[in-house]
């Protein structure tokens, strides 16, 4: 367990007028003006020392193969999250030659509940250049990094500076938070012009050694003290120097992504049921939503009939239909609304799976697939399996 984290406000030498507004001097890389703190990376190292994460799982044996699993995974989920899914991952694939001579199945079964697959498809792509064109070792250059599938320059210098203690600025959510924070920066982080902006000051305040700690002091402080709603602004090593509190705009900085209306689609995914016990499933495309998982089949409403006939089920191998609740699944640019059909067939239909894109999956004895979680959490409902 760490020390508790105490206000800084009590230590003399952090304490001072939150009005107090720095000198500035202009960035020539994007033109714009920003507060001088010449001790910023201090102070964070300073709290690091003290209050910052040094237990996380990829913190032990920091190899560029643990800490890029460990990025790619926190990308858009939450360090509470990732941590199990970390653990269970690295001890199916505790090296790259194992993630490159898994199937894609396998690591999407691996993956599955943590959601945007295509970083898990993007894990098996860049393992297997990794280990059969690069002889199993990772680039140990930023660009060379972000040559590999799915790896940014935030990524590629995570990897960098935590597992090689390379110096190299990121930029990950909580990072963009913080620093547009700390020196007042307008506009959505998402917008290119304000990203060009955020990591030139990523860049001003890299501290002269101590690039591991550095950088997880402040995705650490990010994450636990700039929070998104309610900053603990007593807490923070350099609160004295935010421009966000010295205007009184913490709330209201960084600016909010535009909210949009997500559209509803609505969907019937047919849960056909052979008399084994056995339900059919399709393998999705690559591309799309539940890229490359297995899911059921699926009908829109009205053509339950034409679909069924379709998948090669007659009208009389039908035992029983029964339509299930309603539920909804929300994406990043839509909800789903989902409602299961739970079709009892008399007989296994022939020739229906022979295609390698269908498969009798048996839930009594689950294969290691890949399955999307409103398919896993249909195929538990009828087992009867409670989530928890």
């Amino acid at each position: 367990m760490h020390e508790p984290i105490s206000p800084w406000c009590n230590d003399p030498d952090l304490s001072s007028d939150p009005s107090m507004v720095l000198p500035e001097v202009v960035v020539p890389e994007v033109g714009v003006s920003v507060v001088v703190a010449p001790d910023f990376s201090e102070q964070l190292l300073s709290w690091f020392d003290r209050y910052g994460r040094k237990d996380l799982p990829w913190q032990k044996d920091s190899t560029p193969y643990r800490v890029w699993i460990s990025e790619i995974m926190l990308q858009q989920t939450r360090v509470e999250t990732v941590i199990a899914y970390y653990q269970r991952f690295l001890q199916r694939f505790p090296a790259v030659a194992d993630l490159a001579d898994a199937s894609e199945d396998q690591v999407l079964h691996y993956w599955a509940g943590l959601g945007y697959y295509a970083r898990a498809r993007n894990l098996h792509q860049t393992a297997n250049v990794v280990q059969n064109t690069l002889s199993g070792e990772f680039p140990d250059t930023l660009e060379g990094l972000m040559q590999l599938p799915g790896i940014g320059r935030s990524t590629a210098a995570a990897i960098l500076s935590l597992a090689s203690d390379q110096k190299a600025a990121v930029l990950d959510g909580n990072v963009r938070r913080l620093l547009a924070r700390f020196h007042a920066i307008e506009g959505w982080t998402g917008q290119a012009k304000v990203q060009r902006q955020l990591w030139a000051v990523a860049e001003r305040h890299l501290p002269r050694q101590r690039f591991a700690d550095y950088t997880q002091a402040i995705m650490d402080l990010g994450a636990i003290v700039c929070r998104r709603n309610q900053p603990d602004c007593t807490t923070c090593p350099v609160s004295k120097d935010c421009q966000a509190r010295a205007k009184g705009r913490t709330d209201d900085l960084p600016t909010p992504k535009p909210k949009l209306k997500l559209p509803v689609r609505s969907v019937q995914l047919l849960l056909l049921e052979n008399p084994q016990g056995e339900l059919l499933l399709e393998r999705r495309p690559s591309h799309g939503i539940w890229g490359g998982l297995w899911s059921f089949p699926e009908c829109h409403a009205g053509e339950l009939e034409s679909c069924c006939t379709s998948l090669g089920v007659s009208p009389g191998s039908v035992e029983a239909t029964i339509s299930g609740a309603q539920f909804r699944h929300t994406f990043t640019h839509f909800h789903l609304d989902i409602t299961p059909v739970h079709v009892q067939l008399k007989r296994t239909p022939s020739r229906i799976a022979e295609s390698g894109q269908r498969y009798w999956y048996d839930p009594g004895h689950p294969a290691q697939i890949g399955l999307a979680a409103p398919v896993a959490r249909l195929i538990n409902s009828l087992r009867g399996v409670t989530e928890k």
